[in-house]
Order: C-alpha cells, then sequence, then structure tokens
C-alpha cells in the first residue's frame, strides 16, 4: 500500500486544558497532593477510567498554585539516591506529568514543572539538564470515535489528527532548520529516510508500501547547548501492520552510526525506581567508539502509531532530556 497523505484528519480540536494543569511556576519546599482536580473544573463522573495511579505521580512536580487548599499533604520526599546516581534518576523522579482529566473526560492536559533546585531534596543547585515544556493536552478523538486502547477500541487506533499527537518543542529552543517538513508537518517517506543509511533505503521503503503506511509526520528543534532532536509519528492502517516497522529498535541502521545499543542509563533507572508506564517504550545509544557526535534514539509503539525520536549533540547526548522527551510523547500516544 502506497503512502496516503491525510494532514486532512489532523483537524480535530485540542481539548481545552484546565486552568489549574497549565502552571508552571517553580514548586515550595511543601507541596500537596493534588488527587482530584477542583470541583469547580472537573465534575466527579468526568474522571477517566486510565488516570495514571496516584503513586505514580510524584508530589513535588505538583506546582503550589493548581492544588486545593484542602487537599491533603504530601508524604515526605523519599531519600536521596547516591550521589554518583543523582543526575542519572531525575528524570523519573521530578519531571513526572500531572495528570488532570478535562470536564468531558476525553482529554487530558499534562501540566510539567521545573522547581528550583534548592527546593528539592537530594538535589544539587547546579541544573540537571531538564527542558521545559509547554502543558501538553491529549487531542479530543472526532464525535463518537473511542480514545486508544478503550474497551471498543483495544487496537489502539488513534483516531485524532497525528499533528495532534505529536510532542511540541521544549522552552528556549529553536526549530530545526533542516529538517525539510511539507505542509501540516507532515514528512515524505524519501525525507524520512535520509536518517538511515543508504544501503537500507530501498528496503524500508518497499516495506512501507507493503504494510500499509499512511502517513509520516515529524517535527525537530535544537537546543542551546546543542542537542538537536527529531521526533517523527508514523501511522499505519492497523497495529499489526506498525508491528513490521523495523525502523526503531537494536537493528535500526541510522546514517553516519556503525553500531547502536540499549542504553544503559535507561535500563538502571527503570531498575532503581518505579517509572511511570513504559511498556512499548525502548531507548537506545550509539555503541563506543563515537565519532564527534553521539547519537541516541527513543522509539515508542502504541497501537497503530510508531513514534522514533532521534538526538545528536557533539560529543555525547544528556540522558535526562532524552529520557524525558520520550516519556512525554509516549504519555502523549497512551
Amino acid at each position: 500500500m502506497t503512502e496516503q497523505n491525510t494532514a486532512g484528519a489532523d483537524t480535530a480540536p485540542a481539548a481545552t486544558v484546565p486552568a489549574d494543569a497549565a502552571a508552571a511556576a517553580p514548586a515550595p519546599a511543601e507541596v500537596t497532593v493534588l488527587d482530584t482536580p477542583p470541583a469547580d473544573s472537573v465534575p466527579a463522573d468526568a474522571i477517566a477510567a486510565d488516570a495514571v495511579p496516584a503513586d505514580a505521580v510524584p508530589a513535588d512536580a505538583v506546582p503550589a498554585d493548581a492544588v486545593p487548599a484542602e487537599a491533603p499533604a504530601a508524604a515526605p520526599a523519599p531519600a536521596a539516591p547516591p550521589k554518583d546516581r543523582r543526575k542519572l534518576f531525575a528524570f523519573l523522579r521530578w519531571s513526572a506529568a500531572v495528570l488532570v482529566f478535562g470536564a468531558a473526560g476525553t482529554a487530558a492536559a499534562y501540566g510539567v514543572a521545573q522547581p528550583e533546585r534548592t527546593d528539592i531534596p537530594g538535589l544539587s543547585t547546579r541544573n540537571d539538564g531538564r527542558w521545559i515544556y509547554p502543558v501538553l493536552a491529549k487531542p479530543t478523538p472526532p464525535p463518537g470515535a473511542p480514545l486508544p486502547f478503550a474497551k471498543d477500541n483495544e487496537d489502539g487506533i488513534h483516531y485524532a489528527g497525528l499533528t495532534q499527537l505529536l510532542l511540541p518543542a521544549p522552552k528556549g529552543s529553536a526549530p530545526d532548520a533542516g529538517l525539510k517538513l511539507e505542509k501540516d508537518s507532515v514528512v515524505t517517506v524519501d525525507t524520512f529516510l535520509e536518517e538511515y543509511e543508504g544501503t537500507a533505503r530501498a528496503e524500508m521503503k518497499q516495506g512501507f508500501t507493503d504494510n500499509g503506511l499512511r502517513q509520516i509526520v515529524g517535527r525537530g528543534w535544537t537546543t542551546p547547548d546543542g542537542t538537536r532532536t527529531r521526533v517523527y509519528l508514523l501511522r499505519f492502517h492497523a497495529s499489526g501492520f506498525a508491528d513490521t516497522f523495523e525502523g526503531c529498535g537494536p537493528d535500526m541502521n541510522l546514517a553516519g552510526v556503525n553500531r547502536i545499543e540499549t542504553d544503559s542509563a535507561w535500563g538502571k533507572a527503570k531498575v532503581a525506581q518505579s517509572p511511570p508506564d513504559t511498556s512499548g517504550v525502548t531507548i537506545l545509544e550509539e555503541s563506543a567508539p563515537v565519532g564527534d557526535e553521539q547519537t541516541k534514539a527513543g522509539c515508542v509503539q502504541s497501537g497503530d502509531v510508531r513514534a522514533v525520536i532521534l538526538q545528536t549533540r557533539k560529543g555525547q547526548v544528556a540522558s535526562v532530556p532524552l529520557h524525558q522527551t520520550v516519556i512525554l510523547q509516549h504519555q502523549l500516544l497512551g
């Protein structure tokens, strides 16, 4: 099946984000946990059944002004990890997303706060490299269409517009002028395949034709530290077709990369802590020795959509912002 441009499907309006979820001000040393949104913004019967468990959301990630006065006090902050592991695991403890479900029960907003480091026990005052993303909103599907992975949509079909599922760029970044985009952020197959070695492109292109690729969209940015990020979403006709995609994994043949392997920092962080749900997520890094520039990749499998997240940087790609980016993109697709 040939590639189809379904940009017209990308017009589904994003759900309104409750005002309480949009706060991104630095959190104080003591905050309270937002067990439920304020009564005047979210009816009790509007809470979606797939809300993230309370123990998956660190209390310290909730902005103080988004918490009702009557909410219970937060539990004491966990003990600090050993010094050499603080930076490695910070992304899971302090950068998790806070979910607040909208009044219609069909969309969720993720408020990502970055509190002052002096307010976070166990961390030094030096920046650990986290990026600040805008409030993220899951788009509302067309009327009558089920949410991905609902009981009547177990195949995980995403009916919302594909560009609405694409992670936005973080604060302070600049658009990647080198990424060739068509209208509505559509990426042609040939442009996407430029990320791979020339010897792999013909076979991958034929695979897209045979295995039901519908559309690719993308977004790219560069941060002040020189990290270049490209996020691609590939939509297939069904999850079974998406499962055939082998362009993101240990066998991926990226341009200029001799060999790629599982990211050791990601594996250690998952063992040391209880991360958010990361089913369908793989994070890889270029194997040593590398040249002047290192490449890392994040792969997300979510029903009929596959996400390919690539980061390159002179010297070494930092683990924290890569893991943060992959987790947030995974949550938007979930």
